[in-house]
């Protein structure tokens, strides 16, 4: 029984390949976490941002979030990634005089700015419909008791909408994961960055399982936090009921 099992794991794990690749897609797999946590939060902070601009009664405001939110999720996020690197990167001497060359010129900077900008047009939308989700009561509820705008919002709407967005913004973040795999197309090596690199080098298809191996667990690793998460702020829920 052992030797079949054996036979089979040795047909798809190749040991002089994980010897000269394994650590290389261990540190390809850290690039990938950061990336994607990085950009996702500072998304998080923008798409909040956004959605408030939305739901501002400044026509101004509200259409220049709207334009933006609408560009980024209607365009492909590959070419926004593109569209940074190899376009806004081009203008070497422009960013040069204005000090920014040291982000431009590297592509982990790019795909984290494109990233995070993709990421916060959709966070936007979550938030957006979080927040209209509130019954019109409470915020009236808390006009009645003389709360400031801020304080009402940091205080009652935002917890509350939280519970309604935490699901929807999970689903974003599991896209966010799989979607970091373009990065590998302006050379960030990534998961998917030292799987194309290994594949390139030893034309062997065990690298791709590797990373689609890697991609699996980071997202089961989430979905299962999310669901700890859920449960957690819901508990005073299903309590009362």
């Amino acid at each position: 029984m052992n030797e079949t099992v054996f036979n089979i794991l040795s047909t798809f794990l190749d040991a002089s390949l994980l010897e000269r690749y394994g650590m290389r897609m261990l540190d390809g797999l850290w690039v990938t976490i950061k990336l994607v946590a990085f950009s996702y939060t500072l998304g998080m902070v923008l798409g909040l941002l956004l959605a408030l601009g939305r739901l501002n009664k400044n026509p101004l405001l509200q259409y220049s979030c709207r334009a933006y939110i609408y560009f980024f999720r209607g365009s492909p996020l590959l070419a926004q990634l593109f569209l940074l690197y190899y376009g806004l990167g081009s203008l070497t001497a422009f960013w040069k005089d204005m000090g920014l060359w040291w982000f431009f010129r590297d592509a982990w900077y790019c795909a984290l700015l494109a990233f995070t900008l993709n990421t916060a047009a959709y966070q936007a939308e979550i938030f957006r419909g979080s927040l209209q989700a509130i019954p019109k009561g409470q915020f009236e509820a808390c006009r009645a008791l003389g709360l400031k705008r801020w304080t009402a919002m940091r205080k009652v709407i935002l917890p509350q909408s939280t519970l309604v967005a935490i699901g929807p913004l999970g689903n974003e973040l599991i896209l966010m994961i799989k979607a970091s795999a373009i990065a590998s197309l302006v050379t960030v090596y990534d998961v998917m960055g030292v799987a194309k690199l290994a594949f390139s080098r030893s034309f062997n298809f065990e690298v791709y399982l590797w990373a689609a191996v890697l991609y699996l667990i980071i997202v089961e690793i989430i979905r299962r936090l999310l669901r700890r998460i859920e449960s957690r702020l819901s508990r005073h829920i299903l309590h009362e009921s």
